[in-house]
């Protein structure tokens, strides 16, 4: 039951086709570079943006670039794109059908029109540009981001299962487990979280930054193996966006983390902690240890200034999208 569980209302799709386009060859054999000009980059954030605004999908999006960029490794020695990281092999069977990414073959799907129009962006900027792009137009901070990312190119370049982090323990009472390219078993959650963050070069700040993105969707019993089937917040009945209106344009079901799940903000920070919080919204283990662990609870307090928590996010979440990355130039 992965700790990335964000998710949205984009409806399930499975397959995703694949698209022809135009590559060179760099200096390894690994990898293709796309010709991507700064035209086509601007042409796909505007496309990418009625996506989000059309289906309310942001959530969703922010799985999946996190979920690609999740499983880097920074003690990997091999060649590029050995160690992981925000390369887009999540496209790719089996990394798409790993049991974290569950429902993320959707989201995939809903991306694929923007690589068709626009063939050389490169899908690993078109998904960490939709969490960007989902988090700002959510109300969340602007995100300083570098395009230009080489994609991984076949199943052969996925990245091995077990690399992302549990919210929960397993049936042996440990959170984690030896799958993955170092072990991040624990019996705690805050033990746990540090074995998969430092592994890819994370720290105690920015894992609490980030968990504050839960404030952004819900959790799915169906995906993660967390959450009810739905709640009074998700029953298909108005949900705020960040502009003040409301909407009742989402697939129903799951559980969330706050009231407003659809607006990007420090929420996150002022309800895990209170106990008078409606029981419908979820507060999962690794949530909770946030305040109970030393090292991440002055974070988790500092945080419930919505300006300190936007001054860490965007920095981390930055971090997080060029994890294992190799660039490109970009052309004007």
């Amino acid at each position: 039951s992965t700790i990335f569980l964000l998710a949205a209302s984009a409806n399930a799709f499975t397959t995703s086709p694949s698209y022809a386009f135009k590559a060179r060859t760099v200096s390894t054999s690994f990898s293709t570079s796309l010709f991507v000009s700064q035209s086509d980059l601007d042409g796909a954030q505007s496309m990418i943006d009625g996506i989000l605004k059309e289906k309310n999908c942001g959530p969703v999006f922010v799985r999946l670039a996190w979920h690609d960029s999740g499983t880097f490794d920074v003690n990997a020695k091999e060649e590029w794109p050995a160690a992981g990281g925000a390369i887009a092999s999540i496209r790719f069977d089996p990394e798409i059908k790993h049991g974290a990414n569950a429902g993320l073959a959707g989201a995939v799907e809903l991306l694929e029109p923007v690589k068709e129009k626009y063939p050389g962006v490169s899908y690993a900027d078109i998904y960490q540009m939709a969490s960007a792009r989902g988090i700002e137009l959510a109300g969340g901070p602007k995100i300083d981001m570098k395009y230009g990312r080489v994609d991984a190119t076949s199943s052969k370049q996925c990245s091995v299962e077990g690399n992302l982090p549990d919210a929960e323990a397993g049936p042996d009472g440990n959170f984690g487990g030896d799958r993955g390219t170092c072990s991040n078993k624990d019996p705690t959650a805050s033990g746990h979280l540090r074995k998969v963050f430092y592994r890819m070069g994370l720290n105690d700040e920015e894992i609490v930054a980030l968990s504050g993105a839960h404030t952004f969707g819900r959790a799915y019993a169906d995906r993660s193996g967390l959450g009810k089937e739905k709640t009074k917040f998700t029953d298909g009945s108005e949900t705020k966006l960040a502009d003040g209106s409301t909407t009742s344009k989402y697939t129903p079901g799951g559980s969330p983390w706050v009231d407003n799940w659809l607006v990007f903000d420090n929420s996150y920070f002022t309800t895990i902690n209170d106990e008078t919080t409606d029981e419908e919204l979820i507060k999962l283990s690794s949530d909770k240890t946030l305040w109970e662990d030393e090292g991440f609870a002055p974070y988790a307090i500092k945080f419930a200034d919505q300006d300190a928590f936007f001054e860490s996010y965007a920095k981390a979440q930055k971090k997080l999208s060029e994890l294992g990355c190799k660039f490109e130039e970009i052309e004007s």
